[in-house]
């Protein structure tokens, strides 16, 4: 069994050019949401290091592994308090 990829192209832009604009502007909204991930979270959870995650952010999301990795620091990561200075995250009971 071998894997077609001109094939699978083929049938990929045939389902985005029978896409309506609102439709494809959902499927970019919520690519760009998923992408973006990490750097979500880390705004969420007012993380550290959310510049270097949102750096990070970009490549990683090439990579499954590293996107994980983010992932992981956006969830982990040291908080900021009000005033900047940083405390470390706690484990939710």
């Amino acid at each position: 069994m071998s894997f077609d990829f001109s094939q699978l192209m083929d049938k990929l832009s045939e389902a985005f050019s029978d896409m309506s604009l609102v439709q494809a502007l959902v499927f970019t909204l919520l690519f760009v949401a998923v992408w973006f991930l990490p750097t979500i979270v880390a705004l969420f959870f007012n993380r550290k290091h959310l510049g270097k995650i949102l750096l990070a952010n970009v490549p990683a999301g090439l990579s499954w592994v590293a996107w994980l990795a983010l992932l992981a620091w956006a969830v982990t990561g040291k908080m900021r308090n009000k005033n900047g200075a940083e405390t470390p995250a706690k484990p939710s009971a």
